[in-house]
């Protein structure tokens, strides 16, 4: 049996991967955005293609047929208005933010209001036991009895 050893064999190995990125892969994928105009004249070139028109079509927009499929969703709920609204949760209008804001700093408030009733009460409770203590200190010492 012979063993042979290959030059890469006998390179040191860190396990790291190298330093430098590829650059052909971006950092961070971006969504893709299309307007309601691209969007109505994709759906109609696309509508009036046959099959192998279709998918030269989708090849050439770098498109898939579930968007074909949501866009006209979207064309028959609300027509232009729904192709150009955007995705995702509606901007907060400026009376809800500060509403919003308001709700936060009350329940802030009241949080440090309720830590500064207990303080008030653990202080009043304390003053009570010391004077307690003072008092009956003071009436041993003066009845005579014996120290402690």
């Amino acid at each position: 049996m012979t063993m042979t050893v290959t030059p890469t064999a006998s390179k040191p190995q860190t396990g790291r991967v190298a330093d430098d990125p590829d650059p052909e892969v971006p950092a961070r994928a971006q969504r893709r955005r299309y307007s309601a105009a691209y969007k109505q004249r994709i759906l109609t070139e696309y509508e009036s293609l046959d099959r192998a028109g279709k998918g030269a079509l989708l090849r050439r927009e770098g498109l898939y047929t579930s968007l074909i499929s949501a866009w006209r969703e979207q064309r028959d709920q609300g027509a232009l208005q729904a192709l150009g609204k955007p995705a995702g949760r509606p901007a907060a209008d400026a009376r809800d933010r500060e509403l919003a804001r308001l709700r936060r700093e009350n329940e802030r408030l009241c949080g440090q209001l309720d830590k500064a009733r207990t303080v008030i009460e653990v202080q009043g409770k304390l003053s009570a036991l010391l004077d307690q203590l003072a008092t009956g200190s003071s009436d041993d010492q003066s009845s005579g009895g014996e120290p402690r």
